[in-house]
Protein backbone atom coordinates (compact mmCIF):
# COMPACT_ATOMS: atom_id res chain seq x y z
CA UNK A 1 0.00 0.00 0.00
CA UNK A 2 1.59 3.17 -0.78
CA UNK A 3 0.79 6.27 1.96
CA UNK A 4 1.29 9.96 2.30
CA UNK A 5 1.23 11.50 5.53
CA UNK A 6 1.36 14.97 5.45
CA UNK A 7 2.74 16.76 8.67
CA UNK A 8 6.28 15.58 9.98
CA UNK A 9 5.56 16.13 13.37
CA UNK A 10 5.16 13.99 16.47
CA UNK A 11 2.14 12.47 15.33
CA UNK A 12 2.69 12.80 11.67
CA UNK A 13 6.58 11.10 11.90
CA UNK A 14 4.93 8.06 14.04
CA UNK A 15 2.17 7.57 12.05
CA UNK A 16 4.95 7.24 8.79
CA UNK A 17 6.61 5.11 11.04
CA UNK A 18 4.23 2.19 11.87
CA UNK A 19 3.11 2.06 8.04
CA UNK A 20 6.30 1.44 7.34
CA UNK A 21 6.83 -1.24 10.14
CA UNK A 22 4.45 -3.42 8.35
CA UNK A 23 5.64 -2.85 4.81
CA UNK A 24 4.18 0.00 3.33
CA UNK A 25 5.81 2.60 0.76
CA UNK A 26 5.12 6.16 2.86
CA UNK A 27 5.86 9.91 1.80
CA UNK A 28 6.22 11.26 4.91
CA UNK A 29 5.91 15.47 3.39
CA UNK A 30 5.85 18.76 5.37
CA UNK A 31 6.23 22.39 4.38
CA UNK A 32 8.86 22.59 6.82
CA UNK A 33 12.75 21.04 5.52
CA UNK A 34 13.87 21.16 9.45
CA UNK A 35 10.17 19.38 10.72
CA UNK A 36 11.73 16.76 8.49
CA UNK A 37 15.01 16.08 9.67
CA UNK A 38 14.19 15.89 13.34
CA UNK A 39 11.65 13.53 12.08
CA UNK A 40 14.07 11.45 10.11
CA UNK A 41 16.44 11.52 13.38
CA UNK A 42 13.07 10.99 15.34
CA UNK A 43 12.28 7.85 13.62
CA UNK A 44 15.96 6.09 13.11
CA UNK A 45 15.83 6.44 17.03
CA UNK A 46 12.45 4.84 17.49
CA UNK A 47 13.08 1.82 15.25
CA UNK A 48 16.59 0.98 17.01
CA UNK A 49 15.03 1.01 20.26
CA UNK A 50 12.54 -1.19 19.49
CA UNK A 51 14.61 -3.29 17.47
CA UNK A 52 16.40 -3.81 20.21
CA UNK A 53 13.86 -4.65 22.37
CA UNK A 54 12.52 -7.54 19.92
CA UNK A 55 9.30 -5.23 18.99
CA UNK A 56 10.58 -5.33 15.57
CA UNK A 57 12.13 -8.43 13.96
CA UNK A 58 13.36 -6.58 10.57
CA UNK A 59 16.28 -4.29 10.74
CA UNK A 60 15.53 -0.35 11.72
CA UNK A 61 17.17 0.31 8.33
CA UNK A 62 15.48 -1.56 5.60
CA UNK A 63 11.85 -0.35 7.17
CA UNK A 64 13.46 3.69 7.76
CA UNK A 65 14.08 2.96 3.50
CA UNK A 66 10.39 2.70 3.04
CA UNK A 67 10.18 6.30 3.83
CA UNK A 68 10.39 8.61 1.49
CA UNK A 69 11.30 12.51 3.83
CA UNK A 70 10.43 15.58 1.14
CA UNK A 71 8.79 19.06 1.24
CA UNK A 72 7.12 18.28 -2.24
CA UNK A 73 3.29 17.20 -1.59
CA UNK A 74 2.71 16.10 -5.06
CA UNK A 75 5.48 13.07 -4.64
CA UNK A 76 2.13 11.42 -2.55
CA UNK A 77 0.37 11.66 -5.78
CA UNK A 78 -2.37 8.88 -5.73
CA UNK A 79 -1.40 7.25 -2.51
CA UNK A 80 -3.80 4.56 -1.72
CA UNK A 81 -4.42 6.72 1.87
CA UNK A 82 -3.57 10.21 3.03
CA UNK A 83 -3.37 11.24 6.34
CA UNK A 84 -3.35 14.86 7.50
CA UNK A 85 -1.36 14.91 11.05
CA UNK A 86 -0.96 19.24 10.61
CA UNK A 87 -1.32 22.30 12.62
CA UNK A 88 -5.37 21.64 14.63
CA UNK A 89 -6.62 24.77 12.98
CA UNK A 90 -9.34 24.47 10.46
CA UNK A 91 -8.46 27.17 8.07
CA UNK A 92 -4.84 25.34 7.75
CA UNK A 93 -6.40 21.83 7.13
CA UNK A 94 -9.09 23.48 4.80
CA UNK A 95 -5.84 24.55 2.40
CA UNK A 96 -4.36 21.57 2.72
CA UNK A 97 -7.55 19.65 1.34
CA UNK A 98 -7.66 21.89 -1.67
CA UNK A 99 -4.13 20.63 -2.80
CA UNK A 100 -4.77 16.88 -1.51
CA UNK A 101 -8.03 16.89 -4.02
CA UNK A 102 -5.85 17.65 -7.26
CA UNK A 103 -3.57 14.68 -6.19
CA UNK A 104 -5.93 12.22 -4.97
CA UNK A 105 -6.99 9.08 -6.91
CA UNK A 106 -10.62 8.40 -7.58
CA UNK A 107 -10.40 5.95 -4.80
CA UNK A 108 -7.68 7.34 -2.35
CA UNK A 109 -8.95 7.58 1.51
CA UNK A 110 -8.45 10.67 2.69
CA UNK A 111 -7.70 10.50 6.62
CA UNK A 112 -7.10 13.49 9.37
CA UNK A 113 -5.69 12.64 12.32
CA UNK A 114 -7.80 15.64 14.17
CA UNK A 115 -8.42 14.76 17.66
CA UNK A 116 -11.30 17.33 18.22
CA UNK A 117 -12.27 19.08 15.21
CA UNK A 118 -15.75 18.17 13.12
CA UNK A 119 -15.18 15.51 10.86
CA UNK A 120 -17.99 16.70 9.04
CA UNK A 121 -17.31 20.48 9.18
CA UNK A 122 -13.67 19.81 7.34
CA UNK A 123 -15.27 17.06 4.92
CA UNK A 124 -17.04 19.87 2.95
CA UNK A 125 -13.42 21.04 1.69
CA UNK A 126 -12.77 17.54 0.38
CA UNK A 127 -13.78 16.85 -3.28
CA UNK A 128 -15.20 13.38 -2.47
CA UNK A 129 -16.41 12.99 1.32
CA UNK A 130 -17.50 9.71 0.92
CA UNK A 131 -13.65 8.94 1.11
CA UNK A 132 -13.08 10.93 4.14
CA UNK A 133 -12.80 10.08 7.74
CA UNK A 134 -11.10 10.73 10.83
CA UNK A 135 -7.74 8.50 12.14
CA UNK A 136 -7.12 9.71 15.67
CA UNK A 137 -3.82 8.13 16.78
CA UNK A 138 -2.34 8.31 20.03
CA UNK A 139 0.22 9.47 21.03
CA UNK A 140 3.70 7.79 21.23
CA UNK A 141 2.04 6.45 17.79
CA UNK A 142 4.38 3.32 17.80
CA UNK A 143 3.39 2.07 21.22
CA UNK A 144 -0.24 3.29 21.83
CA UNK A 145 -2.66 0.52 20.50
CA UNK A 146 -6.06 2.50 19.72
CA UNK A 147 -7.07 4.37 16.94
CA UNK A 148 -10.60 6.20 16.76
CA UNK A 149 -12.03 6.18 13.55
CA UNK A 150 -14.65 8.34 13.13
CA UNK A 151 -17.39 8.39 10.42
CA UNK A 152 -18.92 11.33 8.81
CA UNK A 153 -22.40 11.58 7.74
CA UNK A 154 -21.09 11.34 3.48
CA UNK A 155 -18.42 8.89 4.94
CA UNK A 156 -19.18 5.36 3.02
CA UNK A 157 -19.91 2.24 5.11
CA UNK A 158 -17.05 0.52 2.66
CA UNK A 159 -14.20 3.00 3.71
CA UNK A 160 -14.85 3.03 7.23
CA UNK A 161 -14.48 -0.95 6.74
CA UNK A 162 -10.92 -0.25 5.11
CA UNK A 163 -10.10 1.36 7.96
CA UNK A 164 -10.49 -0.84 10.45
CA UNK A 165 -9.10 -3.43 8.30
CA UNK A 166 -5.99 -1.03 8.04
CA UNK A 167 -5.55 -0.29 11.42
CA UNK A 168 -5.40 -3.74 12.30
CA UNK A 169 -3.17 -4.53 9.75
CA UNK A 170 -1.05 -2.10 12.06
CA UNK A 171 -1.45 -3.77 15.02
CA UNK A 172 -3.51 -0.91 16.64
CA UNK A 173 -7.35 -1.70 17.86
CA UNK A 174 -10.12 0.44 16.05
CA UNK A 175 -12.95 2.12 17.97
CA UNK A 176 -15.61 3.61 15.84
CA UNK A 177 -17.16 6.45 16.44
CA UNK A 178 -20.01 9.09 15.16
CA UNK A 179 -19.19 12.87 15.02
CA UNK A 180 -19.68 14.33 18.00
CA UNK A 181 -16.85 16.99 19.62
CA UNK A 182 -14.28 15.17 21.11
CA UNK A 183 -15.61 11.86 19.77
CA UNK A 184 -14.84 9.38 22.75
CA UNK A 185 -11.31 10.05 24.33
CA UNK A 186 -11.21 13.64 24.63
CA UNK A 187 -14.97 14.26 25.45
CA UNK A 188 -14.53 11.89 28.23
CA UNK A 189 -10.75 12.83 28.85
CA UNK A 190 -10.47 16.62 28.96
CA UNK A 191 -13.22 16.84 31.93
CA UNK A 192 -10.75 14.90 33.66
CA UNK A 193 -7.58 16.80 33.31
CA UNK A 194 -9.88 20.31 33.71
CA UNK A 195 -10.93 19.05 37.13
CA UNK A 196 -7.36 17.93 37.95
CA UNK A 197 -6.34 21.74 36.80
CA UNK A 198 -9.01 23.36 39.19
CA UNK A 199 -8.05 20.96 42.23
CA UNK A 200 -4.40 22.06 42.13
CA UNK A 201 -5.76 25.58 41.39
CA UNK A 202 -8.12 25.87 44.16
CA UNK A 203 -4.94 24.23 46.51
CA UNK A 204 -6.90 20.80 47.35
CA UNK A 205 -3.73 19.27 46.98
CA UNK A 206 -0.43 19.03 45.59
CA UNK A 207 0.11 18.30 41.69
CA UNK A 208 2.00 15.14 43.25
CA UNK A 209 -0.82 13.69 45.11
CA UNK A 210 -3.44 15.06 42.44
CA UNK A 211 -1.52 12.01 40.13
CA UNK A 212 -1.12 9.77 42.89
CA UNK A 213 -4.57 9.81 43.71
CA UNK A 214 -5.13 8.52 40.21
CA UNK A 215 -2.36 6.26 39.54
CA UNK A 216 -2.81 3.97 42.78
CA UNK A 217 -6.34 4.82 43.23
CA UNK A 218 -7.69 4.25 39.55
CA UNK A 219 -5.08 2.21 38.41
CA UNK A 220 -4.34 5.22 35.57
CA UNK A 221 -0.62 4.38 34.08
CA UNK A 222 0.22 8.32 34.26
CA UNK A 223 -1.69 11.26 36.51
CA UNK A 224 -3.77 14.04 34.82
CA UNK A 225 -0.95 16.96 35.53
CA UNK A 226 1.22 14.32 34.23
CA UNK A 227 -0.46 13.71 30.93
CA UNK A 228 -1.45 17.03 29.79
CA UNK A 229 2.11 17.86 30.26
CA UNK A 230 3.11 14.88 28.38
CA UNK A 231 0.10 16.11 25.31
CA UNK A 232 1.56 19.67 25.66
CA UNK A 233 -0.30 22.24 27.28
CA UNK A 234 -1.22 24.30 24.50
CA UNK A 235 -2.76 21.28 22.60
CA UNK A 236 -5.30 20.42 25.70
CA UNK A 237 -6.08 24.27 25.83
CA UNK A 238 -6.67 24.10 22.16
CA UNK A 239 -8.84 20.88 22.58
CA UNK A 240 -10.60 22.25 25.23
CA UNK A 241 -11.18 25.64 23.88
CA UNK A 242 -13.10 23.65 20.42
CA UNK A 243 -15.21 21.32 23.06
CA UNK A 244 -16.71 24.56 24.85
CA UNK A 245 -17.35 25.84 21.84
CA UNK A 246 -19.12 23.21 20.39
CA UNK A 247 -20.99 22.06 23.54
CA UNK A 248 -20.98 25.81 25.45
CA UNK A 249 -20.44 23.59 28.60
CA UNK A 250 -18.52 25.16 31.51
CA UNK A 251 -17.09 21.49 31.99
CA UNK A 252 -14.67 21.96 28.88
CA UNK A 253 -13.38 25.20 29.92
CA UNK A 254 -9.74 25.87 29.85
CA UNK A 255 -8.94 27.00 33.22
CA UNK A 256 -6.84 29.78 34.34
CA UNK A 257 -3.80 28.03 35.26
CA UNK A 258 -3.79 26.43 32.05
CA UNK A 259 -4.29 29.21 30.01
CA UNK A 260 -1.41 31.13 31.87
CA UNK A 261 1.24 28.45 31.78
CA UNK A 262 0.84 28.24 28.19
CA UNK A 263 0.92 32.15 27.82
CA UNK A 264 4.21 31.66 29.48
CA UNK A 265 5.27 29.02 26.84
CA UNK A 266 5.68 26.58 29.46
CA UNK A 267 4.16 23.89 27.63
CA UNK A 268 4.93 20.57 29.28
CA UNK A 269 7.59 17.79 28.55
CA UNK A 270 7.91 19.36 24.85
CA UNK A 271 9.16 22.75 26.09
CA UNK A 272 10.80 21.11 29.37
CA UNK A 273 8.28 22.65 32.05
CA UNK A 274 5.06 22.59 32.09
CA UNK A 275 2.78 21.56 35.78
CA UNK A 276 6.02 19.85 36.48
CA UNK A 277 9.88 20.79 35.07
CA UNK A 278 11.64 18.16 33.10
Amino acid sequence: MNVTVIGAGTMGRGIAQVFAQVGNEVVLTDVYQKALETAANEIQKSLGKLHSKGAITEAPELVYGRIKFTEDLSLGRDADIFIEAVLEKLEIKEALYKQLNEIAGENSIIASNTSSISINALSAAIKKPENFLGLHFFNPVPIMKLVEIIKGVRTSASVVEKAIEITRQLGKEPVTSQDFPGFISNRILMPLIREAILALEEGVSSREDIDKTLKLGMNHPMGPLELADFIGLDVVQDIMAVLYEEFGDPRFKPPVTLRNLVNARKLGRKSGEGFYKY
